[in-house]
């Protein structure tokens, strides 16, 4: 079986878990790690593998797993897909999804090549759940309550305002979809705890929701990189009222956003070009192995 050959761009904490899934997923084959400098000492975990700052350093690729903060997301996919390299990614910002989707689409088809975009839990598996349920009860109300937990994408954005010397961003589920963000920062000398605030609140991650922010004098006493989700629908199955349905889970947020990337690695090797959204791919295609063992297992 020819092993499907990987490299992980970036190596936060969505890089470090990747390398974590691809190690034990038998179809796959680590190509190499990218980051954006090279240094003489290595993190321990990547010495087996060739790290370098660009990707045409590590000969074949298949996929890359675009392992880097949203905002940057659509620059790395396209020096990918212009390679002829399928790319996956976590991008969340649900509102420019759309928009994303369409700049990688064009791009992927000239270059014969596959994109998976927001391929995380949410967007992304949480996504395939709320289709599934939306599809047994086509009329009702849908709610996502996230938390409470840390929201990667959220605290990557704060740490980006200036003066913020790292931060952590708590999501509390307040209910019915509303959530309200816990955002903590540890500023930089001179820093203005309301100048940074007002920088917070005006950015589209927070614009949305209730959002607090306090001065801490450590976020690393206080991060914890757990979190989960309440799915839950309530509709119509044809003529049929109170149907009632529910998904809950609690996870390693990384963990399982890196996961789901290496999930979605596979399944674009099985997709024509393009760039897709998580529930346009048949569920089966994440998972390795023979199809019809797989529908004897699962069916």
């Amino acid at each position: 079986m020819n092993k499907i050959r990987v490299a992980v761009v970036g190596y936060g904490n969505i890089g470090k878990y990747a390398i974590q899934a691809l190690e034990a997923s038998e179809d796959m084959e680590i190509a190499g790690v990218v980051r954006r400098t090279v240094a003489k000492e290595q993190p321990a975990e990547l010495a087996p593998y060739k790290v370098v700052t660009d990707i045409t350093a590590l000969g074949k690729v298949d996929v890359a797993i675009l392992a880097t903060p949203t905002r940057s997301v659509e620059e790395h996919a396209q020096k990918c897909l212009a390679l002829g390299i399928n790319t996956v990614d976590s991008f969340d910002i649900h509102g420019q999804i759309v928009d994303l989707r369409r700049s990688l689409d064009k791009a992927a088809k000239a270059a014969g090549a596959v994109s998976i975009i927001s391929a995380g839990w949410d967007p992304g598996s949480d996504s395939i759940v709320r289709t599934l349920m939306e599809s047994l009860a086509p009329k009702g109300l849908s709610y996502t309550n996230f938390g409470p937990g840390r929201s990667m994408g959220h605290s990557v954005c704060v740490r980006s305002k200036a003066g913020v010397k790292d931060a952590l961003s708590m999501t509390i589920p307040v209910g019915e979809g509303i959530h309200r963000r816990m955002v903590y920062v540890e500023l930089e000398e001179g820093a203005s705890l309301e100048e940074v605030t007002k920088a917070v609140k005006a950015d589209p991650y927070f614009a949305n929701d209730e959002t607090h922010v306090f001065q801490v004098e450590s976020v690393d006493a206080l991060n914890d990189v757990g979190h989960g989700v309440n799915l839950v629908r309530k509709g119509v199955s044809g003529k049929t009222h109170n149907q009632l349905f529910e998904f809950n889970m609690k996870i390693n947020n990384p963990a399982l956003t890196s996961q789901v990337l290496v999930n979605a690695a596979r399944a674009s090797m099985r997709q024509q070009p393009g760039a897709y959204t998580m529930i346009e791919i048949p569920v089966i295609d994440y998972l390795p192995g023979n199809r019809e063992d797989i529908i004897r297992h699962l069916v």
